[in-house]
């Protein structure tokens, strides 16, 4: 009996469960570069290269190992674009008794997997994906009977499930969530470590090289690539992470710096995204620096928090919720993407730098993604499928089922609050606290009216006047709308007008 075995590119994991009683005389890996795959949303370069670099480094690791694979390069001339062509002409060449995947991330990709049983005569099996603390049935049960998701709720559950920072059954330090100490603007004169970047090696040279040539307009630059390709390299990246970031992640893990794009971030999610770490490696990680007294616990519990918390809760949400889930607007949201979103040319500092850093890295850290481009995003009231996209497209670290409930949840409110219990809004003033990008812009958060005054000010009170309907019974919310409610009507209407001047003056789409 001989099996066909389908690693796609964000399962580059030797666990993994389609690996699982392989049999090198008889079995077969597939492994296959597809261009819907790179195309299905215009990709930063940086990421391609990172991935089919990182496939074609996992694929030589199985062939050391004596294992056969059969792999598919995105120029090879016979390749018909799609994994389901590519598995047809596979299984055509080594005519296989069964063909083996483990379940995908992504919702388009099983609905293509579903549609393999009735296409091929031979028997389909897939597999559970087990890199996961908790699994999307698990994860079912838990949500049962609940009208909203809170991810605080289901980490204290998932704390007590695996033992994690757990003494005796209660909470390390006596408390399950240490953020209120993780909220520091950066200090002037702190300079970050310097971070470790790999040098490309002629594999992934070579995959520079055909996605300059292949992708010539898509989003961002290669010059700086300095991802790790390798489970070896990814590994040095956890170890320098943990030796050199984690005591001080805690601190400052929501400041902002103009040309500080990583600081003390951990930088692995494209790692364990594609499946060059693991969840559980890396959270083990984490707390032996903790048991060891190399990290506070403040910023060990912060970042286990952040996978074994936020991770596993945006991909339970994805998976109970999909496919209506990205289809709701609570908001009503409606307007196009700016254009400075793809050019970073914009005079709101803050944006230009968080743009900058993106086209340039494929990275940014999670404050200015929810608290930067998406604040603006939903302030401004752009459509949550155009926002959606674009967080798709610009980091290495994006896949659906990770980005899309960030977004639309988190960033969006889309979901009305499912996942969230106030929509993630903020003025100038939280910008200007958490980071130095306020000092050297064109505009000023304190300035309340005229030219320089900060959009994110006149955004942010437009933003609640005019989804009072929805938002004005949030308890959260209750001290802004007691402020919206001593203004009078035409004070009011002002502030929306030139909230709609503002946002009807910017250019939109793709430049």
């Amino acid at each position: 009996m001989s099996a066909l075995r389908f690693i796609l590119g964000d399962q580059l994991t030797r666990s993994i469960p389609t690996l699982h009683g392989l049999d090198p005389a008889v079995d077969t890996v597939l492994m296959v570069e597809v261009a819907e795959e790179t195309t299905y949303v215009a990709h930063h370069k940086q990421k391609i290269v990172l991935v089919l670099s990182a496939m074609r480094h996992f694929a030589e690791e199985l062939r050391a190992e004596g294992i056969a694979v059969d792999y598919v390069r995105l120029d090879d001339p016979d390749n018909t674009g799609s994994f389901t062509g590519e598995l047809e002409r596979a299984a055509r060449r080594h005519l296989p008794d069964d063909i083996v995947v483990t379940e995908p991330g992504e919702h388009r990709v099983m609905q293509v997997i579903e549609g393999w049983r009735t296409r091929f005569n031979l028997p389909i099996h897939v597999l559970p994906d087990d890199r996961f603390f908790c699994s999307t049935v698990a994860f079912a049960r838990w949500a049962e009977g609940r009208r909203s998701y809170r991810m605080e709720n289901f980490y204290r559950t998932m704390r007590e499930r695996t033992g994690l920072l757990m003494v005796d059954g209660v909470p390390a330090g006596g408390r399950w969530n240490f953020d209120a100490e993780n909220r520091r603007p950066w200090p002037p004169g702190l300079r970050p470590p310097e971070r470790l970047r790999f040098a490309p090696d002629a594999t992934t040279r070579e995959v520079i090289d055909l996605v300059a040539r292949r992708f010539p307009g898509h989003f961002g630059t290669l010059d700086a690539f300095g991802w790790g390709t390798t489970r070896t390299e990814a590994l040095l990246s956890l170890d320098a992470f943990v030796a050199d970031c984690l005591p001080l992640f805690g601190d400052y893990q929501d400041a902002m710096v103009t040309g500080g794009p990583f600081l003390y971030h951990a930088t692995l999610s494209p790692y364990l995204n594609a499946g060059l770490l693991t969840a559980r490696e890396v959270v083990a990680r984490a707390v032996a620096a903790h048991e060891a007294g190399h990290a506070p616990l403040n910023a060990v519990e912060g970042f286990v928090r952040q996978i074994l918390g936020w991770r596993e809760f945006v991909r339970g949400v994805y998976w109970l919720r999909m496919p209506e889930y990205r289809d709701s607007n609570a908001l009503g949201a409606a307007r196009a993407l700016p254009t400075f979103y793809w050019t970073g040319d914009t005079a709101m500092n803050c944006l230009h730098h968080a743009i900058e850093d993106t086209k340039h890295q494929a990275y940014a850290h999670h404050i200015n993604r929810l608290m930067v481009t998406g604040n603006f995003a939903l302030l401004a009231g752009i459509a949550p499928a155009e926002i959606e996209d674009w967080y798709l497209c610009v980091y290495a670290d994006a896949y659906e089922w990770v980005e899309l409930p960030n977004v639309h949840g988190m960033s969006c409110f889309a979901d009305g609050g499912l996942m969230a219990s106030k929509p993630y809004a903020g003025g100038g003033a939280y910008i200007d606290r958490m980071s130095d990008y306020c000092g050297g812009c064109h505009y000023s958060p304190k300035v309340k009216e005229g030219p320089k005054a900060c959009p994110f000010n006149y955004l942010y009170w437009a933003f609640l006047i005019r989804n009072a309907p929805v938002l004005q019974g949030n308890e959260r919310l209750a001290m802004p709308y007691r402020t919206v409610a001593k203004w009078d009507e035409p004070r009011r209407a002002a502030i929306v007008a030139k909230a709609d001047a503002f946002l009807d003056g910017l250019p939109t789409g793709y430049p």
